[in-house]
């Protein structure tokens, strides 16, 4: 049975009103949870974020990015190093958000604190706005009181891992944009403006080139049924391969095709090492186990294959194996990673060398990135032009041939 999260209004043996929240597997369990804390209930309420599930569920109140969290972290952090007391930190933290979802936890985190609950047991029943990652350090660094420290590693993790991402997504984004820009330009000019000139061209009883004739015929077709029947088709074909990869095969085979590509398969390999690297080396520096570290660590790869080899990983160290013997035999992260793994064992240093780790492969991702980008701009360049300059071209043929007739 599913543990439901439940806010009550209570009375205590002096007649003291007070709010509570707790976790239960059903409301008559809830009641019973507080008879046996000598409360007598009032009102109890399901709260809206943890209501059962009925397998889907749609909110137009969307989740906060990694950097609004990263941000949250470093300033409840700098708050926290100051002396201000959590709640009050919280509390102002919460002021300052703009996602409605965001600040509802943050108000619900900051009750449940002045009630005598964790910091991180509260966030804990907030897994939408709340990662794996982000309880276990908290939970650490209540445990080591060292909070401030953790908030502030935690923010470096957030905005690093947010950082490669957006980086990755403006790298394809760009030119994809040009591509998409470019063929519409191509089909609006083939469609709209071609059949113009080549009615003109009729009247002049001009013969076409055969470049121009070409162009002429595409443009029928485009405008003809069986163009709109190809787009049907197209469109059909894309929803079906969506479905699909919204499969457990079909992600197998997308993320194993995406390992595979020359130069994006090593960029993503070495994002997701850069990330894992980092989320770990903090795990581990905030005092998390291992294990539990790995297994928290994994939920930041977004690569099917890699997180399955890392699980296998996993397994191996949980049999007794060392950390870079585990990862080495999946070979799914770079060798020279792999290697100062096993220096970080052998100094025990091993949070350090993570984090040396995922500085490095992050500056590689930066460097190789820019390069990409300094070397698509020209292309896309020449494609848009090559579009245009060949649509000009098949316009401009036939005056050219009129031209010489009259001459």
């Amino acid at each position: 049975m599913p543990t439901m999260h439940y806010t009550a209004t209570c009375r205590d043996k002096r007649g003291a009103t007070k709010t509570v929240e707790l976790e239960a597997a059903s409301l008559v369990k809830a009641r019973r949870i507080l008879q046996r804390r000598q409360l007598t209930p009032v009102t109890i309420q399901t709260l809206p974020e943890h209501s059962p599930s009925t397998g889907w569920t749609f909110t137009l109140q969307r989740s906060p990015s990694r950097r609004e969290r990263a941000v949250w972290a470093s300033k409840l952090s700098a708050l926290v190093s100051a002396g201000v007391p959590i709640v009050r930190g919280l509390d102002l933290v919460a002021e300052q958000q703009r996602s409605p979802l965001f600040k509802r936890a943050l108000a619900a985190v900051s009750l449940g604190v002045r009630q005598g609950d964790s910091l991180g047991s509260v966030m804990k029943r907030w897994p939408r706005v709340f990662d794996a990652m982000t309880v276990a350090m908290v939970m650490a660094g209540e445990a080591a009181g060292v909070m401030d420290e953790v908030l502030a590693h935690l923010a470096i993790v957030l905005e690093s891992n947010a950082k490669l991402e957006n980086q990755l997504q403006q790298a394809i984004t760009y030119p994809l944009m040009i591509l998409i820009m470019a063929v519409g330009a191509f089909l609006g000019m083939t469609v709209f403006l071609i059949p113009t000139f080549a009615g003109v061209f009729a009247e002049l009883g001009a013969e076409l080139p055969l470049f121009t004739q070409i162009m002429v015929n595409l443009s029928q077709w485009l405008r003809s049924p069986w163009a709109v029947a190809a787009l049907l088709m197209l469109l059909l074909a894309f929803g079906g391969l969506s479905m699909a990869r919204n499969t457990p095969r079909g992600r197998r085979r997308w993320d194993e095709f995406a390992l595979a590509l020359v130069v994006f398969g090593a960029l993503l390999r070495k994002t997701a090492t850069a990330q894992f690297c980092r989320t770990l080396a903090c795990l581990i520096r905030a005092g998390v186990p291992i294990l539990s570290a790995m297994e928290i660590a994994r939920a930041v790869i977004r690569n099917g294959v890699i997180d399955r080899s890392v699980a296998q990983a996993q397994n191996r160290l949980e049999e007794g194996e060392l950390l870079s013997t585990a990862l080495g035999t999946q070979n799914v992260f770079p060798h020279m990673a792999i290697s100062m793994v096993a220096i970080g064992e052998e100094t025990g240093q091993m949070h350090v060398m993570l984090a040396k780790i995922a500085d490095f492969y992050e500056a590689e991702v930066t460097t190789t990135l820019k390069t990409l980008t300094a070397m698509v701009e020209p292309m896309m360049i020449l494609v848009v032009g090559g579009i245009v300059g060949s649509i000009l071209m098949a316009m401009y043929l036939p005056m050219l041939t009129v031209f010489d007739q009259i001459q």
